[in-house]
């Protein structure tokens, strides 16, 4: 029964990290931003290469912070 509860705990943090963060993998490491809506939609984005122009187009990330997280990192964004 211990063994259960434990399991049932794991999933349920799980599932309540990817209700509240978006994880960005970038090119050379991952990014945690914290959600404004509780959702599963974009939890796990891919922002390596040329993907990255993508992530500003999207309005839940752009509420996020992505664009903050771009000049922290030091990212431009070229045509």
């Amino acid at each position: 029964m211990k063994k259960i509860a434990a399991v049932v705990a794991i999933l349920a943090v799980l599932a309540f990290g990817s209700l509240n963060y978006h994880f960005i993998l970038l090119d050379s490491n991952i990014k945690i931003l914290k959600k404004v809506d509780l959702t599963f939609k974009d939890t796990f984005v891919n922002a390596r290469g040329s993907k990255k122009y993508k992530l500003l187009l999207n309005p839940a990330l752009v509420k996020a912070g992505v664009k903050d997280l771009y000049e922290k990192e030091g990212i431009t964004i070229g045509k």
